[in-house]
């Protein structure tokens, strides 16, 4: 599967975003979707995870209660709602699809997950 992340941009604290990712392909309902970031100088870290039927999320703890993870398997497309956004929300954000045919966890870990966008960038101006 390919996935293409777009919605970055520049945007005051206090002020949201929403990321999409769009997949290719015609199984885009077998995959666990991921959305991952990287800022500058540090490590890629999870933000959000989505099982296939979108039933059940996972978040890092603190984007809880700010952002929002969903899908539209009709259309291929998993998103990332960002809002109350903080200057340390910068970073490149991923998005990530494992196949979850037979493990459907929406893991944090990015070493589950073998698909990966190109990085659409957040920047938020305190």
């Amino acid at each position: 599967v390919q996935l293409q992340a777009s919605g970055g941009g520049l945007v005051q604290a206090g002020g949201s975003l929403r990321l999409s990712c769009a997949a290719s392909g015609r199984t885009f309902s077998r995959y666990v979707m991921g959305w991952f970031r990287q800022a500058p100088g540090k490590e890629r870290e999870f933000v959000a995870a989505i099982t296939r039927s979108g039933g059940t999320t996972n978040y890092l703890d603190f984007v809880k209660g700010r952002f929002t993870i969903s899908r539209d398997n009709a259309k291929n497309t998993v998103y990332l709602q960002m809002n109350s956004l903080k200057p340390e929300d910068t970073a490149v954000y991923y998005c990530a699809a494992r196949d979850g045919l037979r493990d459907n966890r929406p893991s944090s870990s990015n070493y589950e997950y073998n698909f990966w966008g190109q990085g659409t960038l957040v920047t938020v101006s305190s």
